[in-house]
């Protein structure tokens, strides 16, 4: 698996695996919904987690949480831009949560070094906004839309086709000039997937990142569904489930771990990395 990955004219080194902190500029995302919708607690919250060790921030403006509605281009691009600048111009690295290309242009224009889409480049436009500039992009495998995906999600083998979706897109990226170093995976943990889909997932990172190319894999699972099915615990009580995950993730080979609890993480993260021998992610 390669460990390699450029960002917006950045060189990242994943050999040692990564914390991407989550900011969630919405009204309604399932963890924290309405705390950052303000530029400067958005700001606050970023600075916090970069402090704590994050090396990447996602700023989403829509929530694509189970149920979730749709949000316009113009309503979304109003919520995230200016957090996009502002960080931009603090020299963070700063990851896109959408998918709409009417929001992705004019972030990449404002210099987002990564975008992170659910939809893996899928609706029209997003592709050739990618395309055409230099940074990373995270493709991700969901079955269905947030709306429906969690009603009746269903696999023959989950682990080959999840894999093979991803596969498939890779190659629509190479196709349309996107470089290889510049590409993620990401499995989709929740994005239409029951408990027991989430689980064999998870234990076939290895097999799902082997289909698609070896690429490094990006791993969401913080506060997610599946911890609350396994615990019992609501979402504010789900943190030391969601270390234990993102422990197995990177023994599973992920390389990116996007999470709520950024200081949480990068403290397990170090402990394993010690365990293993290894060192901090950073540029090369």
């Amino acid at each position: 698996m390669t460990s390699l990955l450029l960002a917006g004219g950045r060189r990242l080194d994943l050999a040692a695996p990564a914390v991407m902190g989550v900011l969630n500029v919405t009204p309604d995302s399932f963890s924290d919904g309405g705390r950052h919708h303000l530029l400067d607690d958005a700001l606050r919250a970023a600075e916090a987690m970069l402090a704590a060790g994050a090396v990447f921030i996602d700023v989403g403006g829509e929530s694509t949480r189970p149920g979730a509605a749709a949000v316009s281009a113009e309503e979304e691009l109003r919520r995230v831009l200016p957090v996009v600048r502002a960080l931009v111009a603090q020299g963070a690295l700063v990851s896109l949560d959408s998918s709409k290309s009417e929001v992705i242009r004019p972030c990449l224009d404002a210099g987002a070094h990564l975008v992170n889409d659910v939809r893996a480049l899928g609706l029209p436009g997003a592709l050739q906004a990618v395309a055409a500039g230099d940074a990373a992009v995270c493709l991700m495998h969901m079955q269905g839309d947030p709306a429906s995906m969690q009603r009746d999600p269903h696999y023959g083998d989950v682990v080959t086709e999840v894999g093979g979706f991803l596969a498939a897109r890779v190659a629509a990226c190479v196709a349309a000039g996107i470089r290889r170093d510049r590409l993620l995976i990401d499995p989709g943990f929740g994005f239409g997937k029951t408990l027991q889909h989430n689980l064999a997932l998870l234990r076939g990172l290895p097999q799902v990142a082997e289909l698609a190319g070896g690429l490094p894999v990006l791993a969401g699972l913080s506060r997610k569904s599946m911890i609350g099915a396994l615990t019992g615990r609501p979402v504010g009580e789900r943190l030391a489930g969601g270390l234990a995950l993102a422990i197995a993730a990177v023994e599973g080979g992920a390389r990116i771990i996007r999470s709520h609890d950024v200081a949480e993480t990068v403290d397990a993260l170090k402990v394993w990395q010690a365990f293993r021998g290894a060192g901090p992610a950073g540029e090369g």
